[in-house]
């Protein structure tokens, strides 16, 4: 399943926010308008799947850190809440701090509430609900079963409550979002795992952290057997240049030989722009793509001689896959726009909000026929 929207309120700079998901969905922004939020939010909600969010929010400084940073209007309860729909299906999650009478430590975010939601037409079916520690699950008949302390505050009911029977909904979308990948950045300093061989294992898609690259790009010369097409991107990039990887002593490694050079380069060799935009041809061009991929701002440490075939190599990715990329290079957005008519959704901040300009509160765009 892939997601049709994101809905966002009360995170970062995000007061609200509602977006549709398109199979290409590009946003470029300024430094400090909060478009890496953006990015944040979306791994949020994949890890409410994993069951870390709490552990997240908590590594990123607890929920004063991550919840809305603007003015509150008397009354608001300030509660982070992060959702997001799939074709015939809707997550919901809110997190906010404990009662007074909660066991839990002090300021530890806590899951206050999740939901599952099915959608039949206009008609709308609550499928699961999950108030504090208490699960609620309807079966096949229609019929409620309370499953009281099921889950601890700090767990999510996605990823903890195993019910297949009862509701193979939870399973279907913990499943869906558990596969969503995303890449901040890749390591390229020497002692960098991207730089070494790794173990001979099957990878049909890269890890996030690049540290099984010659494994994902030997599967494509090795198990497929046919790296035609990411050889025509590596010409795309670097005219005249081969690429190769295979497999050797239980170790995966691969290679790169430039035209203007006698010899081929190993990953050790190769500058760091090289060697992420390696990374970025297995991120797109994987055996097997995840369902949805996010990327923020991908063109980091690329000479702008890379942006047009990076365009390319996105553009022909998102017939496979759902593609969200976050970034600051208008070069990147314009050749993006050239490749796959995408249009224009630029980050802005209003009133300290972060939002997008022309997006109305509902998803809709009001510059929706405008390319500028």
């Amino acid at each position: 399943m892939r997601p049709t929207d994101i809905s966002i309120s009360n995170y970062r700079s995000i007061r609200r926010l509602f977006m549709p998901i398109q199979p290409l969905s590009v946003f470029v922004g300024e430094n400090g308008v909060g478009k890496s939020n953006l990015y944040k939010s979306l791994s949020l909600l994949r890890d409410a799947a994993t069951g870390r969010i709490t552990r997240t929010i908590a590594d990123e400084g607890g929920l004063n850190s991550v919840c809305w940073s603007g003015i509150r209007k008397r009354g608001e309860d300030g509660r982070l809440r992060l959702a997001t729909g799939f074709d015939n299906f809707r997550y919901s999650i809110e997190l906010g701090f404990p009662g007074p009478l909660e066991a839990a430590f002090s300021g530890e975010p806590m899951i206050k509430s999740e939901s599952i939601e099915a959608t039949n037409g206009k008609r709308k079916v609550l499928l699961m609900e999950r108030t504090n520690s208490l699960v609620s699950v309807r079966g096949e008949s229609g019929a409620w079963s309370d499953h009281k302390d099921a889950v601890l505050p700090s767990e999510t009911a996605l990823a903890s409550f195993v019910d297949g029977k009862t509701c193979p909904e939870i399973d279907l979308i913990r499943n869906a979002m558990q596969s969503w990948r995303f890449y901040h950045d890749f390591r390229t300093d020497p002692a960098s795992p991207i730089r070494k061989p790794c173990l001979a294992i099957t990878t049909p898609s890269l890890s996030a952290d690049g540290s099984d690259l010659a494994a994902a790009l030997a599967t494509l010369y090795t198990i497929r057997q046919d790296a035609s097409d990411l050889q025509d991107a590596i010409d795309d990039a670097f005219p005249g240049a081969e690429l190769s990887a295979g497999e050797g002593n239980g170790w995966c490694e691969f290679e790169l030989r430039l035209a203007d050079m006698p010899r081929p380069f190993k990953a050790h060799e190769l500058s760091d722009g090289t060697l992420k935009y390696i990374c970025l041809l297995a991120v797109f061009m994987g055996y097997r793509l995840p369902p949805f991929i996010a990327l923020n701002e991908p063109e980091t440490s690329l000479h702008p001689s890379l942006l047009a075939p990076l365009a390319r190599l996105i553009a022909k990715a998102s017939r496979r896959a759902d593609i969200w990329i976050v970034t600051h290079s208008e070069p990147l957005m314009e050749a993006l726009r050239n490749e796959s008519s995408v249009p224009l959704r630029r980050v802005i901040k209003a009133n300290g909000a972060t939002t997008i300009e022309g997006l109305t509160l509902g998803g809709e765009s009001r510059d929706e026929d405008d390319d500028d």
